[in-house]
Formats: structure tokens, sequence, C-alpha cells
């Protein structure tokens, strides 16, 4: 079960059990209630039954199984506590170089809890991080130049290992005086009759540029840039609008003006947020105690930095 079900995922089912609503545990953990909300359908749909009877206004209440499930969550959750305690003992073990390289539009989101975490967690790990686009990433590590890459699934080749944590599927953004701020969702069709802003990096590129091509439509790119930031800018200037995975938890350009986010309707493919290695290479015990530390943090339910992805899939969000 736990292969399935991710530690989170329980503390959030733990928390709005105890809270008696997902607001309530929202509060309580700091978390979104659309992001617990989600984790619950997740554990209902693994186990196949129902753990709250859901109230709408007045919260929610556990069935009798659910009862049971929260009892069982809880002592799961000690246990992995144990475990931490017994790995804290033995943190000396886990020292030495580790050399980390971030997709440049991930690192201002992922890298100070994910990357820089992990230092204060292992203080005897001297850590050097590198950012750059997919290629540059791939680039480093046959060059051994750096020991992992947090990157997407872009031309992985079979001398890359490159292990998924979580889907990040593409949306729209808009800036406030933009025709579709007010809307909620856009389609493809929507989008090709106005000026788009495109991330012209290797491979994101040719992925933005797919999903019109998916759509029988062509973009009208008015503006190019390299920097996430920059596209962000344009797009708050009103230049047009642009199409990221990244989800920044701020909805605000670094000149200060509002940005909007929209869901692309349809079915679109997402990229995939992971690490990469070297095939070949056997990882260190630094390595792969970072490696387990991302497959903790990260999941479709929650990206360190990043808004909850479950924004993008309705469906995820119940009215609890």
């Amino acid at each position: 079960m736990l292969s399935r079900i991710t530690q989170r995922q329980l503390e959030y089912f733990v928390a709005s059990g105890d809270a008696g609503s997902i607001i309530g545990a929202s509060e309580r953990i700091h978390v979104s209630s659309p992001s617990i909300s989600a984790a619950i359908t997740h554990i209902e749909s693994e186990l196949g039954v129902q753990l709250f009877v859901r109230h709408h206004a007045q919260g929610v209440s556990l069935t009798a199984i659910g009862r049971e499930v929260l009892i069982e969550a809880k002592r799961i959750l000690e246990q992995m506590a144990q475990l931490y305690t017994i790995a804290a003992e033995s943190m000396n073990n886990v020292r030495g170089p580790l050399r980390v390289g971030c997709f440049d539009s991930l690192a201002p989101v992922l890298t100070p809890e994910l990357v820089f975490g992990f230092g204060r967690a292992f203080p005897g790990v001297r850590i050097t991080h590198t950012e750059g686009n997919h290629e540059q990433l791939l680039r480093e590590l046959r060059a051994a130049n750096i020991d992992i890459a947090l990157t997407y699934d872009l031309a992985v080749s079979s001398d890359i290992d490159f292990q998924p944590l979580a889907q990040l599927p593409p949306y729209v953004m808009v800036g406030e005086n933009h025709p579709f701020a007010n809307m909620s969702a856009v389609t493809m069709q929507d989008l090709a009759n106005y000026p788009m802003v495109l991330l012209d990096v290797p491979w994101s590129r040719e992925y933005f540029m797919g999903l019109f091509m998916q759509a029988g439509v062509t973009p009208n790119i008015i503006m190019r840039s390299g920097s996430m930031e920059v596209v962000r800018a344009m797009v708050a200037n009103g230049v047009g609008f642009c199409i990221a995975n990244v989800r920044p938890k701020v909805n605000i350009s670094q000149d200060g003006k509002r940005l909007h986010r929209l869901r692309l309707a349809g079915t679109h493919k997402p990229m995939q947020l992971g690490y990469a290695t070297v095939a070949s290479v056997q990882s260190s015990l630094v390595v792969n105690a970072f490696a387990q530390r991302c497959r903790m943090f990260v999941s479709d339910q929650y990206i360190p930095g990043m808004a909850a992805p479950s924004y993008f899939d309705p469906q995820a969000v119940r009215a609890i």
C-alpha cells in the first residue's frame, strides 16, 4: 500500500479526520483544501472504500471503515516517525559532495525546500547547485559535472535513468487586462486568435508547439524568451498569453503586475517532473539519500514551492 499511498497523503487524511473538515485540516497543516481533497480521493480510489461522508458546508464525517483506516494511518505515521529517528541517529554517515542540476524555471521554486532543505537535514553534505535547460543538464550529467538533475522527461535517452515524481499539466497564463482574464478555461482554438509569448528553450519549446500541432492550430508567436521570469513579465504587461507548466505560488510578475492562470481545456500530455542520473554510474550514498528525499517530498498532490496541482483537474476537487 505504501508504494501507492504516500506519507503526505496519509498526513492529509489524518488531519481531515481529526479536524472533521477539509477546511479545518487546511488551516491546521497549512496546505490548500484542493490538495487535501485530491489526496483523500486518491486514498479512497486505491483502497476501494469511502472514507468520509461529505456534508458540503458542514464538513465531513468518517465512515465506519474510515474510522478503522484512520487508526491504522496514525499507527503507520508513528512507525514512519520512528524510522526518521533511527535515520537521524545515522545522519553523520551521509556526508560528502552533492552536485545538483536543476531546470532553470524549476529552480526558484524547487531548490529552497528540496535541495537546500536536504543540506540543512544533512550538515555533512556539501552542495553545489547548477541551473540550465534540459539539454545543458543532460550534457553536464554525461560529463560527470553533476550527480543528479531535477528536470522533465524531455528527450531522455537510454543512457539516462529518469525517475518521474509528479505530473505538471500545461496551463494558460494571461495579464489582468487580457480578454481571457475572467475565464476559468480556454481551448487551444481560442488561443490561436491571440498573440503568444513563448518560453523558447530546447525541448520545452517543442513541447509547447506540439500542443498546438495536436489541436491542428498555429500559434501567433510575437515574442520569445529563454527566461520564464521575462515571459511572465511580458504576459503581465499585456504582450500576449503564454503556456507554462511550473506554477509558482505567487501570481505576480517581478515588476509587480498581476497574472491570471486558466485551465487549458481538453486532454493534453503533462510534463513529468523527476530526477535524472546517468544509468551506468552507481550512485553514492549522498545521491541516493537526496533521491529518496525527492521521492518523499514531491508528488502529484504536493510540489515544493508550487500551487496545488489539483487546480488543473476539477474532477479532483470535490466540494467537501
